[in-house]
């Protein structure tokens, strides 16, 4: 069963995020450091710096621009109480952007509090750009599924099954024919807005597991136009063991899906045995799903061809039924007149 993965994000994950220019100037200690928050967003402080605090949530990233700071500069109750109110939300940590100076209370009530005080040389604008996008991938709900997930002609394809039923192996055989590789064994996925992302789950990113060979590096063996790093995930192709009792699509009228995370993902399900060929069959899966996406359905549209012949068929029958039986009338007619 796959299981949701909660990570919050800590303080010092955020001090370590070079695009977000930040350093520490006060409260960056261990206790401070380990300090979290688990909502994607930021804190603007607003008229908390004049003591209401009904706007204020806990645990977010609070963030002072150019104004907050030349108005705690002018103002010494905004250094008092309004800072006061700003603490008393336990925020995960206070940012300054532009590179302005934090004020001595300030600087005062996070090392008390423990608090982190960081200081970012971006704009107040760009920071929240960066640190939001950020955060939302980063909190983004996740799980983690055994697979290969692989870009097969654009569309993220992702490879499930038992063990050792030849999932690696078929990923191999597409890497072979200039398919792109992502990551084997264990998937993380993320959930953004209507899509899933999947990615590689730890270190094993460009890593896949070949019975027989070991562990072989895909962008060491095909070069970096073979892997990438991330994929949205489009189809869910799961293989199994054949079973001669099981009844398996063999129209393909109706489309199934797979639940990831609350979206539902188009999937396909390939019995495996002898003499069939998996990697055409899911490069093929993945050509299917390419029309689809573009209105093209080959087995409806079969469906209604089949349908309009046999329209056209039963009205022909009909038509000739018709005027078989008038000419049988005609004819009964004729011998009651020479009669």
């Amino acid at each position: 069963m796959a299981q949701l993965v909660v990570e919050p994000i800590t303080v010092r994950e955020l001090l370590e995020r070079g695009e977000l220019s930040v350093t520490a100037v006060a409260g960056a200690t261990a206790l401070g450091l380990a300090r979290t928050t688990a909502v994607p967003r930021i804190q603007k402080p607003g008229l908390a710096l004049t003591g209401w605090p009904e706007q204020l949530h806990d645990g977010r990233v609070l963030v002072l621009g150019g104004t907050e700071i030349s108005y705690l500069a002018d103002n010494a109750n905004a250094r008092t109480t309004g800072l006061a109110t700003l603490f008393a939300s336990d925020p995960a940590c206070v940012v300054v952007c532009r590179g302005e100076t934090p004020p001595v209370e300030l600087v005062a009530m996070a090392t008390e509090r423990t608090v982190p005080l960081l200081v970012s040389t971006l704009t107040t604008a760009d920071f929240i750009a960066s640190v939001t996008a950020w955060m939302a991938d980063r909190l983004a709900p996740s799980i983690e599924l055994h697979g290969v997930l692989l870009d097969v002609l654009g569309v993220g394809t992702m490879v499930m099954g038992q063990s050792g039923i030849g999932k690696s192996e078929t990923a191999l055989d597409l890497v072979l024919r200039g398919h792109r590789f992502v990551a084997d064994d264990m998937i993380r996925i993320r959930r953004h807005g209507p899509n899933v992302v999947g990615g590689a789950a730890g270190i094993i990113g460009h890593h896949m597991e070949i019975r027989g060979l070991g562990i072989i590096n895909v962008k060491d063996l095909f070069g970096i136009s073979a892997v990438r790093q991330t994929k949205k995930i489009e189809l869910i192709v799961e293989l199994a063991e054949w079973n001669v009792t099981e009844e398996y699509d063999r129209l393909g009228f109706d489309d199934r899906t797979q639940d990831l995370l609350g979206v539902d993902v188009p999937a396909v399900r390939l019995p495996v045995r002898p003499g069939r060929n998996l990697a055409t069959l899911v490069e093929v899966a993945a050509r299917n799903q390419l029309v689809k996406v573009q209105g093209i359905h080959s087995a409806r549209a079969f469906r209604d061809r089949l349908h309009d012949a046999m329209v056209v068929e039963s009205e022909r029958t009909l038509a000739s039924s018709g005027a078989e039986g008038r000419r049988g009338a005609e004819s009964e007619r004729t011998l009651e007149a020479k009669k």
